[in-house]
């Protein structure tokens, strides 16, 4: 059976960013344009057709709402990633893939403050996004501190140039090279990031380079709900469904890899509790509009609300995108499968709703702003 959460979108441009970086255009029907809408700091989740197996992947959006004219993704040739490699060697204008709608909350509440922005390699995609953004709709200071191998791997050299030279004032980015001064540590973007310690902060990137970064941000003293991380995990292979592509479909090879956003993995928290196997009266809060429904003994948040016909977000359905990240303001849940919130997340109250079942016997979730 066809999942309908997937929209067939065809490829309209093929860009090289750089010797191992290729953005992909998405022509947009009319039709899914309200599908498609999205915010900056989102990702869009491939359906990537294989030989041996479909593979699902997200790919973090590069363009800017309401500045770039289509949906854009920008995917980096990665050490044996199957998915990644496959896009860049194989994929065409005019091949088409399955596209779920956007998705995630590596996104700023507001536009107007002030923004620090780490990002690693790839892990400039979602962050070329919000810094678009914040300097065409916002007016806030932003500073860019971007970590790659050598000047060659730079992706968005060229645009980031321009924009620092169109936005003088405004934008400050700060290059780091591993070629020249070594794989950045702890300390080392501590100093880079001292004078903006107390701005508002967005990390992507390889899961070391992440790591340092917010070890850095917290050690300068910014609270951890000011610091946002982009996580992903590879998601499970999907059956292979042996069809052969035809005109306007991508050729079939081998698929399948880490995120764009790079990725990491959190500590998950399992537990076991008889009352998961008890109805819950639950209240959602999402997108202002508060919902009543009761979940079924078992049932996960997520289909719980589906059921319910609660327009919750989510992509992956398996703890590893964060996509469908709710905060429990009241009551109980336990979660399994996560990949995505770290510890500090878990204290403040997240949850994954895909992930998570009810604890208690009433329980009050919110979905952010």
């Amino acid at each position: 059976m066809a999942d309908s959460r997937f929209h067939r979108l065809r490829v309209a441009d093929v860009i090289a960013e750089s010797a191992d970086a290729r953005s992909f255009v998405f022509d947009l029907p009319q039709a899914l344009r309200d599908a498609f809408s999205y915010r900056p700091g989102q990702f869009l989740t491939l359906k990537v057709p294989c030989a041996e197996a479909t593979v699902q992947r997200c790919y973090s959006l590069s363009s800017a709402p309401g500045i770039d004219q289509a949906p854009k993704i920008t995917i980096k040739r990665v050490r044996d990633g199957r998915a990644s490699n496959w896009m860049c060697d194989s994929i065409r204008p005019g091949d088409e893939l399955d596209v779920m709608a956007p998705a995630g909350v590596f996104t700023p509440r507001s536009l107007d403050g002030d923004l620090l922005l780490f990002a690693g390699g790839s892990g400039i995609t979602p962050v070329l996004s919000i810094l678009k953004s914040a300097l065409v709709n916002g007016r806030g200071m932003l500073t860019l501190i971007y970590a790659n191998r050598d000047a060659e791997s730079v992706i968005f050299a060229d645009e980031l140039r321009q924009l620092g030279q169109r936005h003088a004032g405004r934008l400050r980015v700060i290059h780091w090279l591993d070629s020249v001064q070594g794989i950045p540590q702890q300390r080392h973007l501590e100093e880079l990031a001292r004078p903006w310690s107390m701005q508002e902060c967005f990390i992507c990137g390889p899961a070391l380079f992440m790591e340092n970064a917010l070890a850095a941000m917290l050690a300068l003293g910014l609270p951890r709900a000011k610091v946002h991380v982009e996580r992903f995990v590879s998601l499970p292979d999907l059956p292979a469904t042996g069809a052969k592509p035809s005109a306007g479909e991508p050729a079939a090879a081998a698929a399948g890899e880490a995120a764009a956003s790079a990725s990491a993995s959190a500590s998950a928290s399992v537990e076991s509790n008889a009352s998961t196997n008890a109805a819950a009266e639950i209240e959602t809060m999402l997108d202002g509009t508060s919902f009543h429904f009761v979940s079924e003994p078992g049932e996960t948040l997520l289909d719980a609300m589906l059921r319910a016909d609660v327009p919750a977000p989510n992509s992956c359905r398996s703890g590893l995108c964060g996509a469908c990240m709710c905060r429990v303001v009241a009551g109980e849940v336990n979660l399994a499968a996560n990949h995505v919130l770290d510890d500090a997340d878990l204290a403040e109250g997240w949850t994954l709703a895909c992930s998570a079942t009810p604890a208690s016997a009433t329980l009050r979730v919110a979905f952010p702003d």
